[in-house]
């Protein structure tokens, strides 16, 4: 199978332009294409992963990408899916951001000569001169169209700000720049991008013709992918300080059962002959799919031998056993404890195992937390220093484990 069919084949394509032409380059590797991030935090999240795959697969088929980190745009904020204007960011915020960006792609694409780039819109959109920005380029953009643009819908119903106004025409002139400077001829985007993206391909060919090549397309789902790094917590990062490996592990081995194959299609390097054989798994072959999602992912990004251990250490606490090594873990400091003691509910929200101590009762309550393996038996449960001194291991359900050890 081509390049282009397995990407449609793995459920990657939404929407195309050219499609003929898009086929053609990617399977014969003469795609020199982008993907932007923009950098509102200082680690990459699995919302990401999507993107970081791609970029990967199409590497590997000899074609080169340009990670674009938005240090430009962020000063702006894109309103796509938003019903609230984005917080304002300082430069240094941003040039940190762009520096861990940095560091974690680099796990999934091969930098260097001839091979994949990193740029930052920071170093050409900083230096614009906006009155001979809005002279050039403005007269190629319709307001009527932008208006009409999906990115904008959601923000015209609260009221959609000048300064958002101008992403649209910001983010076209990167592919404008990145065509002239780097001979960029194709951009991905998710399907909350088609608008902005269709605005750089037009301007393309309004500032060098008819001729000019490029073209672009949308991955599938990447609204859906945004979610995918969002839990009860936060965010599922690729940072291991923020999200542990034994945390990433059993955010994949906890996804829906009917997301997982999907998962693994979109997101895993496994050949798709292997996947279509799991099509007709159920029930406990289902967990299987999961296990095998959640350590081929873990691998991915945080290598092999710390997916290992997150495997050995899911399955030891999901058979009874005692390895925590690898298990999440919070350290309590003395000043919380009341009398050496402190309580489950404050615990739990100590630990992250519920955002208030509300929602810590209703779980007590319905039976669904254990202390070393024992069902709490009320809310006026306490665990004492002593019990911290050794390590204390709380299970919220059937998936979620936590250590809380005094510090």
């Amino acid at each position: 199978m081509k390049v282009y069919d397995e990407l449609v084949a793995r459920g990657l394509i939404a929407q195309v332009t050219n499609e003929q032409e898009i086929r053609e380059m990617i399977d014969n590797g003469k795609a020199t294409f982008y993907i932007g991030f923009d950098p509102t935090a200082d680690s990459l999240h699995v919302g990401h992963f999507m993107a970081l795959c791609l970029m990967k697969r199409l590497q590997m088929a000899g074609n080169k990408p340009i990670a674009l980190i938005g240090g430009g745009t962020a000063m702006i904020g894109d309103p796509s899916g938003r019903t609230d204007m984005r917080s304002m960011m300082t430069e240094e915020t941003i040039a940190h951001n762009c520096e861990c960006f940095k560091k974690q792609m680099s796990r999934f694409i091969e930098f260097g000569e001839g091979k994949a780039m990193m740029v930052n819109n920071a170093d050409w959109l900083m230096k614009l001169n906006y009155i001979d920005f809005i002279r050039d380029i403005g007269g190629c953009f319709s307001v009527n169209n932008m208006l009409r643009a999906e990115c904008f819908k959601q923000r015209m119903e609260k009221g959609l700000s000048f300064l958002e106004f101008n992403y649209m025409p910001m983010q076209s002139y990167d592919f404008y720049y990145l065509y002239q400077k780097y001979g960029c001829n194709m951009q991905f985007g998710g399907n909350d991008q088609w608008s902005n993206m269709l605005g750089g391909t037009e301007l393309i060919r309004r500032k060098l013709g008819k001729d000019a090549h490029a073209m672009t397309i949308t991955l599938l789902l990447n609204s859906e992918g945004k979610k995918m790094g969002k839990t009860a917590k936060g965010a599922v990062w690729l940072d291991p300080n923020k999200t542990t490996p034994f945390e990433f592990y059993q955010y994949w081995r906890n996804v829906e059962d009917a997301d997982v194959l999907k998962c693994i299609r979109m997101l895993t390097f496994l050949p798709l002959e292997q996947i279509n054989e799991m099509d007709s798994w159920k029930d406990a072959q289902l967990n299987t799919a999961k296990e095998i999602l959640a350590y081929e992912l873990t691998k991915l990004v945080h290598g092999e031998e710390e997916a290992e251990k997150a495997q050995a250490a899911a399955k030891a606490l999901f058979a009874g056993g005692g390895d925590d090594a690898n298990m999440p873990t919070t350290e309590i400091s003395a000043d919380q404890l009341v009398d050496g003691k402190i309580g489950i509910l404050n615990l739990m929200v100590a630990c992250g195992l519920a955002p208030s101590n509300k929602q810590a009762r209703q779980l007590v309550e319905q039976g669904g937390v254990l202390v070393n393996d024992e069902k709490v038996p009320s809310v006026q449960f306490a665990i004492t220093e002593e019990m911290l001194q050794e390590g204390v291991k709380i299970r919220k359900g059937k998936k979620v484990f936590h250590k809380a050890i005094l510090a």
